[in-house]
């Protein structure tokens, strides 16, 4: 029986440097890319991507700060 290293043909350029590669680690000892943030089953089902759940929180934020803002002055306040 044949090893496997036998079989496989390498198809890597010679310019292509893999020392540096490493094992990416599963658990909790992985690096990591950012925050992530994981939305419950229910809310997840209302936004298809990444950019619509920020869409929404955007508009969240803005409206949130023009209530607390409070009314826009009115002609008759002056």
């Amino acid at each position: 029986m044949k090893k496997v290293e036998d079989e496989m043909e390498d198809e890597l350029r010679p310019e292509y440097d893999l020392s540096g590669l490493r094992v990416r680690r599963l658990g909790p000892g992985r690096k990591r890319f950012g925050d992530v943030v994981r939305l419950e089953p229910d809310v997840a089902e209302a936004f298809p991507d990444a950019n619509s759940v920020n869409e929404a929180l955007r508009f969240l934020i803005r409206v949130t700060k023009e209530n607390q803002a409070g009314p826009p002055p009115t002609k008759g306040d002056a």
